[in-house]
C-alpha cells in the first residue's frame, strides 16, 4: 500500500518538478546566451564614446594647424608686400637715373659752367687760342659728360640690383629693364663725350 502511495506521488510530482526543470533551464540559457551579447553592445557603446571623446581633440589638432597656416600665410603677406614695394621703388628710380643721365642735370650745368669760369681765367692774358679752347670748352664738355656718366652708372647698377631680386611684378621688371638701357645708353655716350670720341674739339685755324 505504501509502495503504491509512494508511487502515485512520484508520479504527481515528477512532471510538476519536470516544468519547474524546464522553466528554469531556459532563464539559464538566456542569460548565458544574452550575456555575450549583452557584453558586445556594451563594448560597442565604449568604443563610440571613446570616438566622442578623441573626435573633438583631432578637430582641435586640425583648427590649431589651420590657425598656424593662416599665421603664417598673415605673417608672409606683409614681407612679400615690402619687398613689392622696394623693388618697385628701385625700379622707377632706375628710370629716373637713366633718363636724367641722356638728358642733363643741373649738377652737371654747375660743373660746366665753373670749368668755363676757371678757363676764362687761366687764359685771359697769356693763353693761345687751343688753350683757351681747351681750358675754356673742352674742360667744361668732360666736366658734363662726367657727371652724365656717373648718373648713368648708377641706374645701370640699381637697375641690375632690382632684376636680381627674387620677389618683382611684371612692371616693376619692364621698369627696371627700361632703366637699364636708359643707364647703359647713357654710359655710352659719356664715355664716348669724355674721350672726343663722337665730336673732337675744333682747332684754331678751322
Amino acid at each position: 500500500m505504501d509502495i503504491k502511495t509512494t508511487e502515485k506521488t512520484a508520479e504527481k510530482t515528477s512532471p510538476a518538478e519536470a516544468e519547474e526543470a524546464t522553466a528554469e533551464t531556459p532563464g539559464a540559457g538566456a542569460e548565458a546566451v544574452e550575456t555575450p551579447a549583452a557584453d558586445a553592445a556594451e563594448d560597442a557603446r565604449d568604443a563610440s564614446d571613446g570616438d566622442r571623446k578623441t573626435a573633438p581633440s583631432g578637430d582641435a589638432d586640425e583648427d590649431g594647424f589651420d590657425d598656424e597656416l593662416d599665421d603664417e600665410a598673415a605673417g608672409a603677406e606683409p614681407a612679400a608686400e615690402a619687398d613689392g614695394t622696394g623693388a618697385g621703388a628701385a625700379a622707377v628710380v632706375s628710370a629716373a637715373l637713366g633718363a636724367v643721365a641722356l638728358t642733363g642735370t643741373w649738377t652737371g650745368k654747375v660743373v660746366s659752367e665753373r670749368e668755363t669760369l676757371i678757363g676764362q681765367i687761366t687764359t685771359s692774358q697769356s693763353g693761345s687760342p687751343a688753350q683757351q679752347i681747351s681750358e675754356i670748352y673742352g674742360d667744361a664738355w668732360h666736366s658734363t659728360a662726367l657727371v652724365n656718366g656717373v648718373f648713368a652708372l648708377l641706374a645701370l647698377i640699381v637697375a641690375l640690383v632690382v632684376l636680381t631680386l627674387p620677389r618683382r611684378t611684371g612692371w616693376v621688371r619692364a621698369v627696371a629693364v627700361a632703366g637699364a638701357v636708359l643707364g647703359g645708353l647713357g654710359l655710352l655716350l659719356s664715355i664716348g663725350t669724355y674721350f672726343d670720341l663722337f665730336l673732337t674739339l675744333p682747332t684754331a685755324g678751322s
